[in-house]
């Protein structure tokens, strides 16, 4: 098992134990919905943010309860909105990672209240003092997450993906939605570690500039997967992009330049880790690791 293989299941297995420490259990009539929110929580995934979390927290020395909590606050926020896309006024999908949505094993109120509740979770969590015990560094995680969570950025991203259905969107435009929708997330997982480390500003515009071609290499190979890949790896439907009549990186490029592209952005963003020096190559793999997956 390879360097980074090993240091994702870790994070897996110390993010899924905090999860389970930080989720409230309920009682009585509201039972069905912390079980719904340990189902969506719980059913798997790569826990790729918060694997950026705790490898930028891992380069300013930050404690790793602290990297750990903010961990789970970004995979809070991904899972709320996966759950929302699922969801037949969005992206009507019934299967993720391989098993039924929130709102088949359910129901779609109770798959729209799960996500309220893991958006509001997160932000409960970043605003703990157990978090920092500096005030300032929870303010400026909760403004950062919720800037990149809301209309200028994940949800932003995920209403223009909406309205850009069977439109003809230039290559321009598809960069800015996939930025907006995958890639503030990514940006803030990348650049969490900088918040909670005090980093001087070089040291964040590096990760910024990491994190900006790490989410488009990891958006052009979702559109790859979609159009190549198989549904039994992927865990859910694969070509239904092509099926809605979505522009994607792959139907403007086609399948060898969105490779090449791909490829190209994973080795511009390793390049703004040199600052890091070898402290970084757990961020340096991670850009291989994106385009290299099977799901």
């Amino acid at each position: 098992m390879s360097r980074l293989e090993d240091a994702l299941r870790e994070t897996v297995e110390a993010v899924t134990k905090e999860i389970e420490h930080l989720l409230p259990s309920g009682e009585g009539l509201d039972q069905r919905l912390f079980e719904a929110m340990r189902y969506a929580l719980l059913a798997g995934g790569k826990r790729l943010r918060p694997f950026l979390v705790m490898s930028s927290a891992g380069l300013f020395n930050v404690s790793k309860e602290s990297a750990l909590r903010v961990a789970v606050a970004v995979e809070l926020v991904h899972t709320y909105s996966l759950v929302h896309d699922d969801l037949p006024a969005m992206d009507n999908d019934d299967l993720r990672r391989g098993k039924p949505t929130c709102h088949i094993k359910y129901d779609e109120a109770t798959a729209i209240l799960v996500g309220d509740a893991l958006l509001t979770l997160a932000f409960e969590i970043l605003g703990d003092k157990k978090t920092h015990s500096d005030p300032e560094v929870r303010c400026n995680l909760v403004t950062s997450l919720a800037g990149s969570a809301g209309a200028q950025g994940m949800v932003g991203g995920q209403a223009i993906d909406l309205a850009a259905e069977n439109e003809d969107l230039d290559i321009g435009a598809i960069i800015r939605l996939q930025r907006l929708k995958t890639g503030e997330l990514i940006a803030f997982s990348c650049t969490a570690g900088a918040i909670l480390g005090h980093a001087p500003e070089p040291a964040h515009h590096a990760l910024q500039g990491y994190a900006h071609d790490l989410g488009l290499a990891f958006q052009i190979t979702d559109d790859l997967l979609d159009t190549l890949g198989d549904e039994a790896d992927l865990g859910k439907r694969a070509g239904k992009d092509a099926d809605l009549g979505k522009a994607t990186f792959v139907s403007i490029l086609g399948v060898d330049r969105a490779q090449e592209q791909a490829s190209m952005l994973a080795d511009q963003a390793v390049s703004h880790l040199d600052i890091f020096d070898e402290k970084a190559d757990l961020l340096r793999d991670v850009a291989r690791y994106v385009i290299e997956r099977q799901n």
